[in-house]
């Protein structure tokens, strides 16, 4: 895959899906790394986020199409760098971490590299989180022969070779798309650590076992 200098003065942009998220984003938005772009995905929210992810400098995309992959996708299309990081908008994982799981993929060592969450609070990754998360691990192993311990919601890759895996989905399966077409084509993964925090406010997917195994069947549709 070839490499290119970083385009319009940004090493990278930051997709942050929002959903009424208006508790967590200055946290969140505070610790965006230099050098990088906050693309903040409006999913709807009736909170006032937009209103604050502008007032904080970020760039804001509004996504009518619910759905955690509609903005996922809407902000890869928004992103304008090199380099495109997501990350969760509810303060679990810290954005200034972004910079260290990047690196790899800035390098040319790794095509696509995933962080793993390490909870380092009571809270931080219910139970029923965790099993729905590890199914799936162990299917993805089973799909694709890629070891991963975590489908972690922080990512990063290069934008054009996202673009290039043509992702369909729009719900809680996007992320699982993204890993299995990029295994598919042979790209080289990596996984690292990240801490992760008890987030700011609910969790509209994996906050109830209905939630996680709603995504859980989201993504086992992706496997099939």
């Amino acid at each position: 895959m070839t490499h290119s200098p970083p385009e319009h003065g940004h090493l990278g942009d930051i997709v942050l899906p929002c959903l009424n998220e208006s508790e967590a984003l200055p946290w969140v938005l505070n610790r965006i790394p230099d050098g990088w772009r906050a693309v903040v995905v409006d999913n709807g929210s009736t909170d006032g986020s937009a209103r604050i992810a502008e007032r904080l400098g970020a760039t804001v995309v509004h996504e009518p199409r619910k759905g955690f992959g509609s903005a996922c996708h809407a902000g890869l299309l928004a992103a304008e760098s090199e380099l495109v990081a997501f990350c969760d908008c509810d303060a679990s994982l810290d954005p200034s971490e972004v910079a260290r799981v990047a690196q790899p993929v800035a390098a040319g060592d790794a095509d696509l590299v995933l962080a793993r969450r390490r909870p380092t609070g009571r809270g931080a990754w219910p139970l029923h989180a965790r099993a729905g998360n590890l199914a799936l691990s162990v299917l993805v192993r089973r799909r694709t022969g890629v070891r991963l311990r975590d489908l972690g919601p922080m990512r990063v890759a290069r934008r054009k070779d996202l673009l290039g895996l043509e992702l369909t989905d729009r719900r809680s399966g996007y992320p699982l798309q993204m890993v299995v077409r990029a295994a598919d084509s042979g790209w080289r993964i990596e996984e690292t650590e990240v801490p992760y925090r008890p987030r700011t406010g609910r969790s509209k997917v994996t906050g109830t076992w209905r939630g996680t195994w709603q995504a859980v069947h989201d993504m086992r549709a992706v496997l099939k």
